[in-house]
């Protein structure tokens, strides 16, 4: 089972942020974000709280699909190891 989000700016992190946590919850294991069509710095803090989610709950969570941009984002906050 994965979890694709195509948009996460700041404008629909609270939403998005927690149907991941749902997802992660009801046994999600992989996030694909090769659709994710717009996103912003929040993406990163995003994936971090996702993994910190699974982390918790002994599961290991998968990120597929990370667009250059987003790649790029993490390496400049220094947290691209961590996703």
């Amino acid at each position: 089972m994965n979890f694709a989000p195509t948009v996460l700016t700041q404008a629909e992190a609270g939403d998005v942020v927690r149907a991941g946590m749902q997802a992660l919850a009801s046994g999600v294991t992989e996030i694909d974000l090769s659709g994710l069509q717009r996103f912003d710095s929040t993406a990163v803090a995003a994936l971090l709280a996702w993994r910190r989610a699974a982390a918790a709950r002994g599961v290991s969570l998968q990120i597929a699909g990370i667009p250059a941009g987003l790649d790029s984002l993490a390496q400049l906050y220094g947290v691209s190891h961590l996703l």
